[in-house]
């Protein structure tokens, strides 16, 4: 795939690299600490026991959070360290 003056496995370096700081953002998030509520903290619905036991330290009913975090945010799929923008510079 890689050519040019590209050396060996720089495609799959570059695959690395990109699920490595996938990872780390992922990693970064906040996460939930502490005992989980056994009602919402925002409408007092009932948060079912799996979700407290998945999510320790779990506020929030799904309902809620979905609604706090607004509407899914896609991720722009450019990969910049492949661009040739970031080769020039």
């Amino acid at each position: 795939m890689a050519g040019g003056w590209t050396k060996d496995g720089a495609v799959s370096e570059q695959i690395e690299a990109s699920i490595n700081d996938e990872l780390a953002r992922m990693r970064a998030r906040k996460v939930p600490q502490g005992e989980s509520l056994t009602h919402c903290a925002d409408c007092e619905e009932p948060i079912p026991e799996a979700r407290r036991l998945a999510l320790p330290g779990v506020k929030l009913c799904i309902d809620c959070v979905r609604e706090r975090d607004g509407a899914f945010k896609a991720r722009g799929g450019i990969n910049r360290r492949g661009s040739k923008d970031s080769q020039l510079k």
